[in-house]
């Protein structure tokens, strides 16, 4: 959510930001802003809306200077505004802040500046923050930073500039809101994200909650901001200038969904060893040790990663014999879950810094459990905390809807049921082989399912006018279910729910009318008997189904009024290869409807407040 980037160096500062800022478009946002200090004074551009209206003011009143901050907003505190966009400046124009996160004692901090005569221009809690710097006039900016920080209550990340320091920029995280930090050796640069950074430099740094960093063109300190100078660990930037381009696809999302076959290779390769004619599961970074007295254990996810948990529980609990519960992470904090040292809590997070995983994750850790986290960014905060880390290999999405790293958190979570399964000796030599060789084929079925895409375009077009939908799936079907049902209303704003299909007359049936739409996940395996039945209890109330059903198998397909047909899978891979065609329906309706599926609105990629 929102987007920092600040540059302090030789270069015409706003040349830099707003290419910077669109690298960051795909973290969700409604208006954009810059400010440049030009040698006399403060600069601000910032429109509502997307950041071509942001190049075309710039364009018309280029911002002067080579130092600046600037920022995506996505709306918390305030309607999405010319008004309330960052920057946001202090009463006199000489500060000006971006900041992502929430103050959560913003209202008392108004309250008490107001009082003492300070007039407020926008309805947000990020300008609170520059006026309370403002309050410690006198001060050097950094001391001045300080002080106001110490007052802040909540998650924040903050970039700050002023007219009486006009070299510097000054960063501050505190809590969940990620910030990292890089110099060439001539220019310096702060953003919420590596992507900003690409093609600008090759290494970052992180800032970890609490650190304070003075950037000039001179170079970057890093200090505590309770005092004392910090030395961070560099990691290389892994994205390429073409990573952050859609190439021949007219979407990153579509690009994203082509790109799960090699990425599912790539990433099963480098957890599974061929060894003569026996397949050797790696460590992938996880010690053996982690796995010893394990009894139990918690899944946390939001969203897309709390279904990939789901898969966790089936998969883990059949395959290993140990219990699973999944818990959505926003809800941990308002209950008390049971955590022990026998306990291994799972958090899953694409970006490893949603800010309701991060917070679940650390309370497991002061109840005593061992962690191990399943994420797509090895450098981020989730990553770092964890006991230990399973990289998710799934490479950038730029996509808001998250395809390929979905399908890359499921195979994860296979590798990691697998991996416990042979630690406990739930699962012998043969029988692990055996399952490892089945997802080695997952790319060529993924390849046969993409290749479908034409077909499902126009099932797509012919459901594109309905505005409900209802998913149904049993077993391993049920967590697709409910992601299928998520993406549709993710970028077609189409209203769709997942169902665990037996639980379809326990309330759901009572949606059904005539005409309405059913996606049935029916592939042939253990649940396809008891699908059936529920897809003529659909058909018995005259509403419409499509059902994914395995090639050349009639049960289904008799009964259902469209087919997606995907190839025959054991069960274990079925989620793998079913959440291509899931997405490629929702692509192609989305796109039938005339909606921006890269960027759907008021959705943001990185959800880094709660």
């Amino acid at each position: 959510m929102c987007g920092i980037v600040g540059y302090a160096g030789r270069d015409d500062a706003a040349a830099i930001l707003t290419p910077a800022l669109k690298r960051l478009e795909y973290r969700g946002y409604d208006s954009a802003g810059l400010a440049t200090l030009n040698g006399h004074g403060i600069e601000v551009r910032k429109s509502v809306g997307k950041i071509a209206a942001l190049e075309a003011l710039v364009r018309a009143h280029a911002p002067q200077g080579r130092v600046g901050i600037a920022h995506t907003r996505w709306a918390t505190h305030g309607r999405p505004s010319d008004a309330n966009a960052h920057p946001h400046l202090d009463c006199t124009g000489r500060i000006a802040i971006v900041h992502n996160g929430i103050i959560e004692n913003h209202q008392q901090l108004r309250q008490r500046l107001l009082g003492d005569g300070h007039a407020f221009a926008s309805e947000t809690d990020t300008e609170v923050i520059a006026h309370l710097i403002e309050s410690y006039k006198g001060e050097p900016l950094l001391e001045a930073v300080r002080r106001a920080a110490a007052e802040l209550r909540g998650s924040f990340a903050i970039a700050c500039i002023a007219e009486n320091d006009p070299a510097t920029i000054i960063a501050v995280r505190s809590g969940t809101s990620p910030l990292v930090v890089a110099w060439t050796g001539t220019d310096a640069y702060v953003a919420s994200d590596t992507p900003a950074l690409v093609g600008r430099c090759t290494e970052t740094f992180a800032l970890e909650d609490g650190d304070v960093a003075v950037l000039t063109p001179g170079g970057i300190a890093i200090e505590r901001l309770t005092g004392g100078a910090v030395s961070r660990a560099g990691r290389p930037i892994a994205h390429a200038v073409t990573d952050v381009n859609k190439g021949a696809f007219a979407d990153f999302m579509l690009k994203e969904i082509f790109e799960q076959p090699p990425v599912i290779a790539a990433a099963w390769r480098e957890r599974v060893r061929e060894n003569g004619r026996t397949l050797e599961l790696q460590d992938a970074g996880v010690p053996a040790e982690l796995f010893a007295n394990v009894e139990r254990l918690i899944v946390l996810g939001c969203g897309t990663s709390l279904h990939a948990g789901l898969v966790a529980k089936y998969l883990i609990e059949e395959l290993a014999r140990v219990p699973v519960e999944v818990a959505i992470a926003s809800e941990c904090r308002h209950r008390a879950p049971i955590y022990s040292s026998e306990v291994l809590a799972v958090p899953i997070s694409q970006s490893g810094e949603t800010a309701d995983t991060l917070a679940a994750l650390r309370q497991a850790q002061r109840a005593g459990a061992r962690s191990l986290a399943i994420c797509n960014v090895p450098t981020s905060s989730l990553a770092r905390e964890a006991n230990a880390t399973i990289d998710t290999l799934a490479g950038l999405e730029i996509g808001v809807a998250a395809t390929k790293s979905f399908t890359a958190q499921v195979l994860a979570v296979t590798w990691l049921a697998l991996r416990f399964a042979t630690a406990r000796g739930t699962l012998d030599a043969t029988q692990a082989r055996a399952l490892a060789q089945a997802v080695c084929r997952v790319p060529r079925l993924m390849e046969d399912m993409l290749g479908q895409s034409d077909t499902i375009k126009r099932l797509a077009e012919r459901y594109a006018d309905h505005e409900h939908c209802l998913y149904l799936g049993r077993g391993l079907q049920y967590p697709l279910a409910l992601e299928g049902a998520l993406k549709l209303k993710e970028i077609s704003y189409v209203h769709a729910e997942g169902c665990a299909a037996g639980e379809m007359k326990h309330g759901p049936i009572a949606l059904l009318a005539p005409g309405a739409l059913v996606v049935a996940l029916a592939p042939t395996g253990p649940t396809i008997d008891s699908m059936a039945s529920n897809i003529q209890e659909v058909k018995a109330r005259d509403a419409v189904v499509l059902a994914l059903a395995t090639r050349g198998e009639r049960t289904i397909a008799d009964l259902a009024d469209d087919v997606i047909e995907v190839p025959p899978a054991p069960a274990w891979i079925q989620p793998l290869v079913l959440a291509v065609p899931l997405q490629l329906f929702a692509y192609h309706l989305a796109k039938t409807r005339g909606c921006d599926v890269d960027q759907p609105r008021n959705l943001a990629k990185s959800v880094t407040v709660e």
